[in-house]
């Protein structure tokens, strides 16, 4: 603990410290930066802990933010409480969760990869089309008028004055988000220490010989997914009602593959290396938006479109690390080993 409040500090000074030399703008990016790594953590129990690969996790996002959309709308005219909300939308991701686990404990590597790619799309395609007969979703057009973040009059949406001071509603969400982040690194280290972390890791490394000492893998592999999938609707409640706006269009397959990189790029089942893994993917993709000004100010005109530029870099940034650094930039120990055993 005492280890960590240097960082806790800097975390809470850190808004502010953006807000007042860069801007507003970029306080946002960092609450968005806050929701991926609760996607990334949630991500690697089901990929880092129990070694299965998930290609459709963004599912069970867009599960949680639709629950949230769905009570605290005029859709239906319903509009909970947040305390109420979070958790049902919680326990809805779960239960698709534990829906995609059941038909695919067989399944491995490559063909849990394809089931679960098609699970994603299948959610996604559902949710645009679920506007007829009866109107659910809304279709392509999404869900608007989404009650905004709030806990009884306070309304993190909405920006405030603390002794005399505007405070901006990006940092109500920013600590918000903090908080939650917070709570889900707790619950994933104290995860990973318990009796099921170790399961799941005896699972990953060799599934026969965790059935053969008594561990009941098919058990311990829905339990991955359901937890795993119960955070990523965590966090899809708390994307709804900071944009108060939910499409279909926000949870394609490129999103459940950048937060598969994060998890990967920063060092699979390693807590430490998903939050920086994370923070990285998410943040500097925006700094490479800039790039259209260096190539005027370097080469006197824009020479590849910046949107361009952003794939090309952060598809050479994947291929280097994997092959100088493949066990991610912040590894366990024992995958460490494991790929540099010599």
């Amino acid at each position: 603990m005492k280890k960590s409040l240097p960082l806790i500090v800097l975390a809470c000074l850190l808004p502010w410290l953006v807000y007042v030399f860069i801007g507003q703008s970029w306080v946002r990016i960092l609450d968005f930066s806050l929701l991926y790594l609760m996607l990334s953590l949630g991500l690697n129990v089901v990929v880092g802990y129990a070694g299965l690969l998930d290609l459709g996790y963004i599912a069970f996002f867009a599960v949680g933010a639709y629950s949230y959309a769905l009570l605290s709308s005029p859709q239906f005219g319903l509009h909970w409480p947040l305390l109420v909300i979070l958790p049902i939308g919680a326990l809805c991701a779960g239960v698709f969760g534990v829906l995609l686990g059941a038909p695919t404990l067989r399944l491995k590597g490559d063909y849990l990869a394809i089931v679960t790619l098609g699970f994603g799309e299948i959610i996604r395609i559902f949710l645009n089309n679920l506007s007829t007969p009866i109107n659910i979703t809304n279709g392509p057009q999404g869900i608007s008028e989404i009650d905004p973040l709030h806990v009884g009059s306070f309304v993190f949406n909405h920006s405030s004055a603390l002794m005399g001071i505007s405070v901006p509603s990006v940092i109500h969400i920013y600590y918000l988000f903090l908080l939650a982040v917070i709570v889900t690194i707790v619950f994933s280290y104290r995860l990973e220490k318990s009796r099921v972390g170790r399961a799941w890791m005896a699972i990953r490394e060799d599934e026969l010989a965790a059935s053969c000492v008594g561990i009941h893998t098919k058990r311990y592999k829905l339990l991955a997914f359901g937890l795993g999938a119960t955070m990523g609707g965590l966090s899809g409640g708390l994307f709804a009602g900071f944009q108060e706006f939910v499409s279909p269009e926000s949870f394609t397959l490129m999103e459940s593959v950048m937060i598969l990189c994060m998890v990967v790029l920063g060092g699979m089942g390693h807590i430490p290396g998903v939050i920086v893994g994370s923070l990285l993917l998410s943040v500097l993709p925006e700094l490479l938006r800039e790039s259209a000004g260096w190539q005027k100010s370097l080469l006197g005109s824009v020479w590849v479109d910046p949107a361009n530029l952003r794939l090309i870099m952060f598809a050479l940034a994947l291929v280097i690390m994997m092959l100088l650094r493949p066990e991610g930039l912040i590894p366990s120990s024992v995958r460490k080993k494991e790929l540099h055993h010599e």
